[in-house]
């Protein structure tokens, strides 16, 4: 990109990540807001001068009278190349961003929880939502209580793309959130393909770990069609995504007690808990752990594309309030 140091660099790969999230116009005071998730401190007359310089790159463009910016094709293509090294990881931190997110209070039955938003195009949304209804009673989700947005409008943080509808699906990570509330540390170690067989979790078949990843591990595995989830839902034999968490040994009454009363909120997620410090669907777990593998709330999604309808998944994006939540059957 040519810029002179390497602090440049990344505060404007920071500012060019925001603009490529949100994808809408952003101002420079809501950019510094924005930043402060990937952990850069910039005021709002710093965030005008990378802008600008930005500008001159034809990596932004503005829009209207107002500073409002939007990337460029240029801008975009950027995004997807910039900074390998600070890609690594990416999904990690994602996932701790949104668990730090996460307020939802089980009393209540309120608070923000974290959700992945896919993206139907319009004319199919109806047939996605026939595919995917079953999955959703089938308990192979978080939870039944989804969003749906039309073009235009927000789900989330999110705008909804032109000739789309956007549906909010449960993010695990909820777990992780209010675990760590409760004071119980969790680490988030893979995505992978689960083989179901006679109901049961069998064995993972495939694993991608969150901290060398730059792209949620769910979304590749949906893209690949690497699952089975309908067949999961009709014969009990097939494949779904789940992902792999560990706990400190000590920590097991407290999570154990915290996910029973997610699971009275209809927030259930958690597939199987193994011993201190013994593999779990050999997966092997650290000394002194705990495995936990949960249930990926992209099953539904996965069950669509089975059926050859795609959908845009913005996994682990953005977070909404579970009061504005309706379960799948209203829809």
């Amino acid at each position: 990109m040519g810029f002179q140091t390497q602090d440049v660099e990344r505060k404007v790969i920071s500012i060019l990540h925001v603009l490529n999230d949100v994808k809408e116009p952003l101002g420079a005071r809501v950019i510094a807001q924005h930043l402060k998730d990937y952990g850069v401190e910039l005021g709002e007359r710093a965030v005008r001068y990378h802008l600008k310089l930005m500008d001159e790159r034809g990596l932004t463009q503005l829009v209207g009278r107002r500073d409002g910016r939007v990337l460029t094709e240029q801008g975009v293509e950027e995004v997807r190349n910039a900074l390998v090294r600070d890609k690594v990881g990416f999904a990690n931190t994602k996932i701790e961003l949104l668990a730090y997110r996460t307020g939802f209070d089980i009393e209540k039955r309120c608070g923000q929880i974290p959700v992945n938003a896919s993206f139907f195009p319009k004319e199919k949304f109806n047939r996605a939502l026939h595919a995917m209804k079953s999955t959703f009673e089938a308990g192979l989700c978080v939870s039944d209580r989804v969003a749906v947005a039309q073009e235009g409008e927000l789900l989330g943080e999110l705008i909804v793309p032109e000739g789309k509808v956007g549906l909010a699906t449960v993010c695990s990570i909820v777990i992780n959130g209010t675990l760590l509330k409760a004071g119980v540390p969790v680490d988030s170690r893979f995505a992978g393909i689960l083989q179901i067989r006679n109901h049961k979790p069998l064995r993972f078949v495939e694993l991608i770990r969150y901290d060398g990843c730059s792209l949620d591990p769910s979304a590749i595995f949906i893209r690949a069609r690497m699952t089975s989830v309908r067949e999961v839902v009709r014969k009990g034999d097939g494949k779904i995504l789940a992902n792999f968490r560990e706990i400190p040994a000590p920590c097991r009454p407290t999570a154990e007690a915290i996910l029973a009363r997610l699971s009275e909120a209809g927030l259930h997620g958690l597939l199987l808990m193994g011993d201190t410090s013994e593999p779990l669907c050999e997966v092997p777990v650290e000394p002194n752990k705990i495995g936990m593998i949960l249930i990926v709330g992209l099953n539904p999604i996965a069950a669509a594309e089975e059926v050859g309808i795609e959908a845009e998944n913005l996994t682990m994006s953005t977070a909404m309030e579970y009061q504005n939540l309706v379960r799948i059957q209203e829809l």
